[in-house]
């Protein structure tokens, strides 16, 4: 039975690479670095959810989140991506949207996204469907994602 990309997409999947291309041909760059964590969500209700991070964060000195310092706030906000909201897949036209009802990036809330999709099952491969400006550039964002294997005591 040939599965729809809405059922293709449901469950976990971790981050494997995320890779921005600039525009104006400049090389490419790795805003989490080489070797990127992350999850993306997706339930059967209709929601997602995506937390993606640079893996060496610092810890706050205070121990306290809300008494971090404002380089300690800088510096960890900006190796952070994190949003979540309903989504919608158009099963004919085989495409994506994310809705931000909450983000890191306040500009990202309330925000509807279209996303470029592909999958096979066990790797599903995300970018943006127009250009993102990131780090004074103008960007596409292509993400790659395996299908997360939580192993239960």
């Amino acid at each position: 039975m040939i599965k729809s990309l809405g059922e293709k997409l449901m469950g976990a999947w971790e981050l494997v690479s995320y890779v921005e291309k600039p525009l104006d041909g400049s090389p490419d760059s790795y805003p989490l670095g080489n070797a990127p964590k992350g999850l993306i969500l997706y339930t059967h209700d209709g929601f997602m959810s995506a937390q993606l991070m640079l893996p060496e964060r610092q810890n706050f000195a205070s121990g306290d989140w809300f008494n971090g310092s404002p380089e300690e706030y800088q510096a960890e906000a900006s190796t952070y991506i994190a949003y979540s909201g309903p989504y919608e897949v158009d099963e004919s036209a085989q495409t994506l949207t994310h809705s931000m009802t909450v983000s890191l990036f306040p500009n990202w809330t309330g925000q509807t996204q279209p996303r470029v999709v592909e999958t096979d099952g066990e790797v599903l491969k995300l970018s943006t469907a127009t250009p993102i400006n990131s780090k004074g550039k103008v960007v596409m964002s292509y993400l790659t994602w395996h299908r997360a294997k939580h192993k239960r005591n």
